[in-house]
């Protein structure tokens, strides 16, 4: 006669019941997941990396009040940027000038383009002024619903990132292309709408505010976040073509230099760097007790 034990392994009647971890008269559980997914272990039927409910999502209402005064910051230090034209147009011309040296001159070309098939430029002055929002609260949204674990990590990433850039309009007050001889501003051309055009609506925003693009930073925070999180391959795909789509976009309506958009990756890697730095810190700082708690994946 055979006997069973709780966790599934089996013995001899009267034996020592052994638990799924080797020791004796322990038999072993699955840990309770919160349905957030995670992979399954064929040989316990336990759920891997499964994130439990409320352990590491923040407060919403915490969230929404973090996320609202950090945009207010945003938005208000942006417009506070100077807005010496002379300066601003001189360093455009600066940068024109060192992406000729380079070989990288490509936004007039590209501007030429949009400009000469109008459903490109249309498409691309709506793509700029609503996927950089929309796109980054989409993926927020989602870190915070079904990857919990991955959410405070990025975050703080991107709340670096945008910190960066703020800095770097500071420091470097840039004039766009469409406000140089020979660009076209793609939004008054065609009529459309956008948050960063030269006409009516220009005084609601900093126009000098380019040098990094946080067009493409945030784009590649979302590629980032989407790709190391999922394992869909359509999503990867998609969120990796996103950036792409958003560098050619940018340059194609006058917005940015590609240098910008270089400037936008160093803000990546510059938030990257400095939300590694937090995250060891908090874990060093850490009672010893709290060592052996899962890490928020990154």
């Amino acid at each position: 006669m055979r006997t069973t034990c709780r966790d599934g392994a089996s013995g001899a009647a009267g034996g020592p019941r052994t638990g799924g971890d080797g020791t004796s008269g322990r038999p072993t559980s699955c840990p309770r997941t919160g349905g957030h997914g995670g992979e399954v272990d064929r040989g316990s039927g336990c759920h891997r990396g499964a994130h439990r409910p409320g352990r590491h999502r923040p407060r919403l209402w915490q969230e929404l009040l973090l996320l609202a005064l950090c945009y207010l910051a945003y938005q208000t230090v942006r417009n506070l940027v100077p807005t010496d034209h002379a300066i601003a147009a001189h360093r455009a011309y600066e940068i024109l000038n060192l992406e000729y040296d380079l070989r990288f001159n490509v936004e007039y070309s590209l501007n030429r383009l949009f400009v000469t098939h109008g459903w490109l430029a249309v498409g691309a002055n709506y793509f700029y002024a609503t996927a950089h929002f929309a796109v980054t609260i989409a993926v927020m949204v989602w870190l915070y619903v079904w990857r919990p674990a991955h959410y405070a990590r990025y975050r703080t990433l991107l709340f670096a990132t945008t910190v960066l850039g703020l800095i770097g309009f500071w420091i470097y007050p840039l004039a766009p292309p469409r406000m140089l001889p020979g660009f076209t501003d793609t939004v008054i051309t065609f009529g459309t709408w956008g948050i960063y055009d030269s006409g009516p609506t220009a005084s609601l925003s900093n126009q000098y505010a380019a040098m990094p693009s946080m067009h493409t930073a945030w784009s590649l925070w979302c590629a980032a976040a989407v790709i190391a999180v999922t394992r869909r391959r359509w999503a990867m795909v998609l969120a990796a073509l996103y950036p792409a789509a958003t560098i050619v976009v940018i340059m194609g309506t006058a917005n940015h230099f590609l240098l910008d958009a270089v400037g936008g990756g160093a803000a990546v890697a510059g938030g990257l760097a400095l939300t590694r730095g937090a995250f060891l810190a908090v874990a060093l700082a850490r009672p010893a007790h709290e060592s052996s708690a899962p890490r928020t994946p990154g």
